[in-house]
């Protein structure tokens, strides 16, 4: 088995055009380096410095890993990895 990681519209031309892609690791951060060793780039897109970017969510499970541990966050066989990005937006007043 391994980690399923759901990847957005934006970032799938890192992964071939592929909306899942599968990886392992025993931490988020391990998980995405061996992603990164498949799909070149991507973790630069999802992690600044030691940290997740600031405006991408990371849920496993359906849990944000930043309750969870962040990057040092534990992963198992068998478990789903969903990356989003933030948005924001709205309407200006008129």
């Amino acid at each position: 088995m391994a980690i399923e990681v759901r990847i957005p519209t934006i970032l799938r031309s890192y992964t071939g055009g592929a909306k899942s892609v599968q990886g392992s690791g025993s931490t988020l951060g391990e998980l995405l380096v061996n992603l990164d060793a498949e799909h070149d780039g991507l973790r630069a897109r999802l992690v600044d410095g030691e940290n997740l970017r600031r405006f991408v969510n990371v849920y496993l499970n359906d849990e944000d890993v930043r309750f969870l541990g962040g990057l040092d966050t534990p992963v198992s066989d068998g478990d789903t990895v969903t990356v989003l990005p933030a948005v924001a937006g709205g309407s200006v007043p008129a």
